[in-house]
């Protein structure tokens, strides 16, 4: 089944963000403005509503063509949209959890339009499966809350960030080659070049080679992506450990996951990481006065973020 025949699928009111009026979440007349972003689930900002521009109705599922291609999302509030993003509104009633399942199915295709293709011509005619699985109507969604309030931490005054050599922080360890047909199903997990799930692909049973408490690398397939896991896991194929020579906790990590994924977007457009040049690469970190990286700061800003709590 095609899109267009489960949707109506018609381009949105391709606004332009820099020239809307930017408003805070508690305005009562702010509406969200939603563009080709993967995060959160598309909206980039509040804006004020503009007269004679009637918002797009909750409900429906907003799907990028250009940028972060077939990302798509269901919008719980009306919202504004940006440039070359989809609006598909069902024909037919849909509960969220069959909403939700096809836009799993839509991000599915994103990897045909890798290499700056869009989808702007092709999305109605994408393939949907005809029948929902039944595991579907299963799902519950709770919602996540959390104590911390949205404060502002202080600057980070990047500008006095320190230099450090990738190998002075982290031993680089190459993950090992274990063939899908030689795998017997356990409970450790398996980390290979995936960028989605925490790079977990399979469970295994217990081996020998497993670490903890160390961050992943994919050096192809999702090259640069980068995860930490706090527990045991093997590390497969293309993929290095990046075992810590300091002490590591969650919130640590979760700050240097942010720098490394940032620093690893230069092994783009199909370039590899080479282990032995990777340990020399550079990132910049928070210092302290003596020169050393202040991971204190770290732990501390990310412990001052909303929903930390949950981690």
């Amino acid at each position: 089944m095609k899109v267009r025949e489960l949707f109506d699928v018609k381009h949105g009111v391709n606004l332009e963000l820099m020239r809307c009026e930017i408003m805070s979440k508690k305005d009562y007349d702010s509406v969200n403005f939603v563009a080709r972003t993967s995060n959160n689930n598309g909206v980039v900002a509040k804006v004020k509503c503009i007269d004679g521009i009637i918002p797009h109705p909750a409900g429906v599922i907003s799907c990028a063509a250009h940028g972060s291609v077939m990302s798509s999302f269901v919008q719980v509030r009306p919202f504004y949209s940006g440039r070359a993003l989809y609006v598909l509104t069902p024909k037919h009633d849909l509960i969220l959890q069959e909403k939700l399942y096809y836009c799993m199915c839509l991000k599915a295709n994103a990897y045909r339009y890798n290499y700056g293709r869009s989808a702007e011509k092709t999305l109605p005619d994408i393939e949907l499966p005809d029948t929902i699985p039944e595991w579907v109507y299963n799902v519950k969604a709770t919602p996540i809350s959390t104590s911390i309030p949205n404060n502002h931490f202080k600057s980070f005054e990047i500008e006095k960030w320190g230099e450090f050599r990738i190998g002075d922080l982290f031993s680089l360890v190459n993950g090992i080659k274990y063939p899908a047909n030689q795998r017997e199903k356990g409970r450790l997990p398996l980390v290979s070049a995936s960028g989605i799930n925490n790079g977990i692909t399979d469970y295994i049973v217990d081996r020998e080679e497993k670490y903890d408490s160390v961050l992943t690398v994919a050096y192809s397939g999702s090259v640069g992506v980068t995860f930490f896991h706090k527990k045991s896991v093997f590390v497969g194929e293309t993929v290095f450990a990046l075992i810590p020579t300091f002490n590591i906790n969650v919130y640590i990590a979760m700050f240097l996951c942010t720098i490394f994924n940032l620093h690893n977007k230069k092994y783009d457009y199909g370039r590899k990481i080479i282990g032995s040049r990777y340990v020399n690469d550079i990132i910049k970190l928070p210092v302290n006065l003596d020169g050393t990286p202040d991971w204190d700061f770290m732990k501390n800003y990310i412990k001052s973020l909303p929903y930390s709590d949950r981690i």
